[in-house]
């Protein structure tokens, strides 16, 4: 509920169950995953013969009763993104179709499967599961985005079906399946509590939602914030073994700055000079970081520097109205003689 300090010496608020805590550490790692997308399509929440594929997955696995005499199972991708609300791919819902498939097949081997899809991902290893799916028939079925999949609830033979009706671009006809059970691969949306943990330690979220690491090549586990680190679907939609991978990295990255008993900063940062300064706060607002509070009252209030938190970017300095603040090493006398001396050359 609430975070304060800097690198190697954050304290974090943490209130659950009735109870309060603030727990001090050095390092912190955001790993707080991702939602699954609640479907409003495909008659979901008004049949309880439409599932989500995690729903699907826990039926399976208690091997439920009510899997039992289906003899139409339809998997329909890419629900709930790659549209105009969203338009990233949930990179694992492809996968994790042909996984259920597969399992299904296994343990119901007399249910016809057939997977309405945009674009098959099975990238990788991956390919080889994909492969069995087809040689198990498996029916794969492509449809395109301008011909979304339709589904109506309809009584057939005196049992409850779900009708759905694709389009196949190959076939340039209709195609009308009889589903007993109809999956939804809902897509992977940003955690609901991205935006107040990322409001709590001052870290970004992309366009998507999703945290947004300092660098994609260079800092890809990375905060601008010092001291905060990210791992995991937090990050983006990944398979567990690349969230594995990345939590290697984010933790390797941890042992590096807990290794050492202090905390190096750089020397081009922001001091104050007292006796200019009158805690008018201009450069406790400008600055970006956080660096810069005013300590004491009235009109003994000054500005102070946290030299850890500062990045020496230098906005303090052009917003002070009495020039208190200035980058060390890059004074305004410094640079005014530098300038004098580099155009006397000139001249």
């Amino acid at each position: 509920t609430g975070v304060s300090g800097y690198i190697g010496n954050f304290v974090t608020t943490v209130e659950s169950g009735g109870w309060k805590r603030e727990i001090e550490h050095g390092a912190t790692i955001i790993a707080i995953g991702a939602d699954e997308y609640r479907p409003s399509e495909y008659l979901y929440g008004e049949s309880d013969q439409v599932l989500t594929y995690l729903e699907l997955e826990e039926k399976i696995a208690k091997s439920d009763e009510t899997l039992e005499g289906v003899e139409n199972l339809v998997m329909i991708q890419c629900v709930g993104c790659r549209n105009e609300d969203r338009n990233y791919c949930s990179r694992v819902c492809c996968s994790h179709a042909v996984k259920n498939a597969l399992k299904m097949k296994e343990t119901h081997p007399e249910t016809d499967i057939y997977i309405l899809y945009r674009d098959m991902r099975t990238y990788g290893f991956k390919e080889e599961y994909y492969r069995e799916a087809s040689e198990r028939d498996i029916k794969f079925i492509r449809y395109e985005p301008e011909n979304m999949p339709k589904v109506e609830a309809v009584e057939e033979g005196g049992r409850k079906v779900l009708r759905v009706a694709v389009t196949d671009p190959i076939l340039g006809q209709e195609l009308a399946i009889d589903a007993d059970l109809l999956a939804l691969a809902a897509a992977v949306v940003p955690s609901s509590e991205s935006h107040k943990v990322a409001n709590l330690y001052k870290v970004p979220l992309g366009p998507d939602g999703f945290f947004k690491e300092a660098h994609v090549k260079l800092r890809p586990v990375d905060f601008a914030t010092d001291g905060v680190f990210l791992c995991g679907i937090a990050h983006y939609p990944k398979h567990i073994e690349e969230a594995v991978n990345q939590a290697y990295g984010a933790a390797g990255r941890v042992l590096t700055l807990l290794s050492h008993d202090i905390v190096t900063v750089s020397g081009a940062v922001c001091e104050v000079e007292e006796k200019r300064c009158m805690g008018c706060g201009a450069c406790a607002e400008a600055c970006t970081y956080g660096a810069i509070e005013l300590q004491g009252k009235g009109k003994r209030q000054k500005a102070v520097v946290n030299p850890v938190l500062c990045k020496g970017c230098g906005l303090c300095n052009a917003v002070c109205p009495t020039e208190a603040i200035s980058l060390k090493h890059y004074n305004n006398q410094e640079i005014i003689s530098e300038i004098d001396a580099a155009v006397s050359k000139i001249l």
